[in-house]
């Protein structure tokens, strides 16, 4: 079956860069009986062997050994979590019988993401300042498939696949062993989008990403209440309500520095060809639909989706900035207190964990893109690339996070690795 689904699907038409920037070229869709897959065989790091730094910058191993690191959070003290962490194994995605399902368990095990979850965030600290590591802790453990983690004063959030929770914060504790105080439930069963981001915002509210339950609601609309949408939460008291939607999985959250601006980088639809759709980076405008799952960056009509539904089409906003298609970005930070040369000192990192959806491949790398008068701009620069050995994934980069040196910190899920890009 895995050659037969690899010969077939869509090559694309277009270079990754037409659809790249705030006005990308959206080609007509191609659809096929089976879609386009070309899938990276994720094998993990050779001896000796680690990704490549743009010219100016060095790489090296801040921590590794790990297990599926995906998401990083920096605190005050310069300490660094990492959420060990992958797909609840309970999620009623593992147990769809039908093609489709049995097709992407075997592709998801193919690109090192259907692997056991360590349910933990372990603490790294560099008390020597060396660039690596020497301090490896369990800081907290028996979590259920965390991600998204925030620091707000004496709490430390924790967005869980199911819920988000709180701890009590100590700066000199190297664990936390209290029980997690409920903030509030998130949608959960199925979760074929599991990931639960998290960032805290200026206002005192918490923001939490909540990926949709399907590619384009082939579940039915009711599987996707609350889902393809960013909450806004109050930590107090646990309210919350839908703060935008219509974006089909919003991972990486950030506010822009100084001001309460929300940005996310969102991954798009998939089984549309090669060409289509285009990842994005926007400006999260309160109380906005972003199109999924009638329509795409903007008012392009998916087909697919039935009942048609022209008032929301007709809503449907523009995201700033098209990242490229199926480059699926996951984490997101701002350059703020980065210490990479001028180039790198307003705009975002993005994680661009690599295409399943799109030959030839893209993605697979860690880009910066400028921002110019508060908005992205320009074409995305590669700061650390390599991980790709033909179709082999050696590596796939996914959060990403400033280190209180100024080095850029990433985390590697399928290399185990969390990796510091630093000037030479």
């Amino acid at each position: 079956m895995a050659n037969l689904a690899a010969g077939c699907g869509h090559t694309a038409d277009l270079p990754l860069t037409a659809g790249i920037g705030r006005a990308p070229k959206l080609p007509a869709p191609t659809q096929s009986l089976i879609p386009t897959i070309q899938v990276a065989e994720a094998v993990g790091w050779p001896a000796g062997r680690a990704p490549v730094a743009a010219p100016g910058f060095k790489v090296n191993a801040f921590a590794a050994g790990l297990e599926h690191p995906r998401w990083l959070l920096t605190l005050p003290n310069g300490d660094v979590l990492v959420a060990e962490t992958a797909a609840p194994a309970q999620s009623k995605q593992y147990k769809d019988k039908s093609l489709k399902g049995i097709f992407m368990r075997m592709f998801m095990k193919k690109a090192g993401s259907a692997v056991p979850s360590a349910d933990r965030i372990t603490l790294l600290r560099d008390a020597d300042g060396d660039g690596v590591a020497e301090v490896r802790a369990p800081y907290i453990t028996g979590l259920t498939s965390p991600f998204g983690m925030a620091l707000v004063g004496s709490a430390l959030y924790v967005a869980n696949a199911d819920a988000l929770v709180a701890f009590p914060y100590d700066p000199l504790a190297s664990a936390i062993f209290a029980t997690p105080r409920a903030i509030v439930r998130l949608p959960a069963e199925r979760n074929h989008h599991w990931t639960k981001s998290l960032t805290a915002g200026p206002n005192g509210r918490l923001y939490v990403g909540v990926g949709s339950n399907s590619n384009v609601a082939e579940h039915g609309m009711a599987e996707e209440e609350g889902r393809a949408a960013i909450w806004e939460i109050d930590p107090a008291s646990g309210s919350h309500r839908l703060f935008a939607t219509g974006m089909r999985n919003p991972v990486g959250l950030a506010f822009r520095p100084g001001t309460n601006e929300l940005f996310a980088v969102v991954n798009e639809r998939d089984e549309l060809g090669s060409d289509l759709v285009p990842d994005y980076l926007t400006r999260v405008q309160d109380g906005a639909f972003y199109g999924w799952p009638w329509s795409y960056f903007g008012q392009h009509i998916d087909a697919r989706v039935e009942p048609r539904r022209p008032d929301m089409v007709a809503r449907s906003a523009i995201p700033d900035y098209a990242l490229g298609s199926h480059v699926a970005p996951l984490g997101l930070v701002f350059a703020d207190g980065a210490r990479l040369g001028p180039l790198f000192t307003t705009g975002v990192f993005i994680g661009e964990h690599g295409s399943w959806n799109r030959r030839p491949f893209s993605g697979y790398k860690v880009v910066f893109v400028s921002f110019v008068q508060g908005r992205p701009s320009g074409e995305p620069i590669d700061v650390l690339a390599g991980f790709l050995d033909g179709d082999k994934a050696m590596g796939r980069p996914v959060g990403v996070q400033i280190a209180g040196d100024g080095a850029l910190l990433v985390a590697d899920d399928v290399g185990n690795t969390v990796w510091r890009v630093s000037v030479r």
